[in-house]
């Protein structure tokens, strides 16, 4: 009876795959060099519409992004440079930072920058039903606006890169852009530090025109990096902007004609 029984499970899990899992996907590529973007494959597709990974215009602007999911003593750091450069960035924040971190968000907007969302207790979205999704987003939302400024959010950094084409659209309909990124590498790992040249290194490898850099602020390589990476890549042509200026330049109409 057990074999039974077991047999028909098997038959039910090939036969019926449209579980949650089974429709995830983890943001990935392979990394580009000499300032070629990287190959997401068919992520591009589904993400066509829905946000971005890069800044498709070729223009040689980058755009920096931050992931807070908890603080390690370096964000401010991290804030003295940006401030010092004139750059602009976006922290991708959760609930358990804006409720140990309070004066650092508040300082983020304070100083122009933007608060993107990383939802609020950092789940799987495509383990979640569409109301928990959106429970999760409006919880973050409402934690900044009652300690900020920034009232609303344009900007969803899925929780590990997760993702799924009804999370995708999900996002959407809650008036959000789905923001992935072009260029990062494993930064999150605090044991495995080895020296602001390390992050540099990555970053000056993997540049390339319209790049969303994915940065941890939890590094310390990072927050010694920063200033360096700044400097040489303005060396090289690159500007800096924020995601606002790559959502305002999707937005212009094109011109049907050129006089």
């Amino acid at each position: 009876m057990k074999k039974i029984m077991f047999l028909m499970l098997t038959i039910c899990l090939f036969a019926f795959p449209l579980s949650i899992s089974a429709n995830s996907y983890g943001w990935g590529f392979k990394k580009g060099n000499n300032h070629q973007p990287p190959d997401v494959g068919k992520y591009a597709q589904m993400l066509q519409g829905k946000g971005f990974y890069i800044d498709p215009s070729g223009e040689k602007v980058v755009y920096l992004t931050f992931d807070n999911g908890y603080e390690k003593g370096y964000t401010g750091q991290i804030l003295d440079v940006l401030k010092e450069k004139g750059v602009p960035a976006t922290f991708f924040v959760t609930g358990h930072y804006v409720d140990s971190r309070e004066k650092l968000v508040k300082r983020m907007v304070k100083e122009g920058h933007i608060i993107g969302n990383h939802s609020y207790h950092h789940p799987d979205f495509t383990k979640l039903s569409k109301g928990k999704m959106k429970k999760e987003l409006e919880e973050l939302e409402q934690a900044v606006a009652d300690i900020t400024k920034q009232d609303s959010m344009k900007y969803l950094r899925p929780p590990r890169g997760t993702f799924s084409n009804q999370t995708l659209k999900w996002a959407n309909e809650f008036g959000y852009l789905n923001m992935f990124w072009s260029l990062a590498f494993v930064d999150w790992n605090t044991d495995a530090q080895g020296g602001w040249q390390k992050s540099y290194n990555q970053v000056l490898k993997q540049v390339h025109p319209g790049a969303i850099i994915l940065l941890h602020t939890v590094s310390k390589d990072n927050a010694d990096a920063l200033a360096h990476m700044i400097d040489d890549l303005r060396k090289q042509g690159y500007t800096f902007k924020s995601l606002d200026y790559l959502l305002m330049k999707n937005l212009v109409p094109k011109p049907l004609f050129s006089l």
